[in-house]
């Protein structure tokens, strides 16, 4: 199992809190919240991770070094931001497996990666992303079901429970970039809604607990709700 893990936000809404360390670091019950999802990876039996890193990456490379317990670190370094498409798009070139995991470095979702994986085999999907219900689906925006496939997305500020897009992909190494994208783009806005007809993507329904720790009051949560779990 191989993974691209997005550490290269910028963090502005948690700017009060961070101290100078870039977001994923962010003190979480304890430990930088970035260990948690390495943690979380490690247990799957992950053999690789490429951190897409930008913001203050010398902060993340100082404390991870080149692995977590065993697992090869590598670090693909922003050295302007390419927005979660241009650095999925860059740290993707530098894979090795055919199929590999993509994790939002601010998000926690409990789940089953391997599971996701045999699932997006069976699928023969150029993609899956792992979603989750939520009662209130305004923050994120929702996602459209037809049976096991993604047909649509709904805006964000719609009100109402749904399901959401989690964060979590399961895509192939040579998947197929349209040849207008910028360096710069947008994984969800930019690729997913215009290319969705073309990329026909699973859909991986996941029932564990899910935090985005992109604003302060969520990142309070995680400190409670993240420490009561076994990670």
């Amino acid at each position: 199992m191989e993974a691209i893990l997005l550490a290269g936000g910028l963090g502005t809404r948690l700017a009060s809190r961070l101290h100078g360390i870039p977001k994923p670091m962010a003190p979480v019950a304890g430990r930088p919240f970035l260990e948690i999802l390495l943690s979380q990876l490690h247990r799957a039996g992950c053999l690789r991770v490429l951190l897409s890193v930008g913001h203050l990456h010398a902060a993340i490379q100082n404390h991870f070094g080149v692995s977590f317990h065993g697992m090869r670190l590598d670090y693909v370094i922003e050295q302007a931001p390419l927005g979660t498409g241009g650095a999925i798009r860059t740290a993707l070139a530098k894979a090795t497996e055919d199929t590999v995991l993509v994790l939002n470095g601010d998000t926690f979702l409990q789940m089953d990666y391997a599971a996701m994986l045999e699932f997006h085999a069976a699928e023969a999907a150029s993609l899956t992303i792992a979603i989750t219900q939520q009662a209130d689906i305004a923050r994120y925006g929702g996602v459209v079901l037809a049976g096991k496939r993604i047909v649509g997305f709904q805006e964000k500020g719609q009100t109402g429970p749904g399901w959401i897009n989690a964060g979590v992909y399961a895509l192939q190494r040579d998947l197929q970039w349209p040849k207008t994208l910028a360096g710069k783009f947008s994984f969800e806005t930019d690729f997913l809604v215009p290319e969705l007809g073309r990329l026909a993507p699973a859909a991986y329904p996941v029932n564990g607990p899910f935090l985005d720790i992109g604003v302060p009051e969520d990142l309070d949560r995680a400190q409670v709700e993240l420490a009561g779990l076994a990670l």
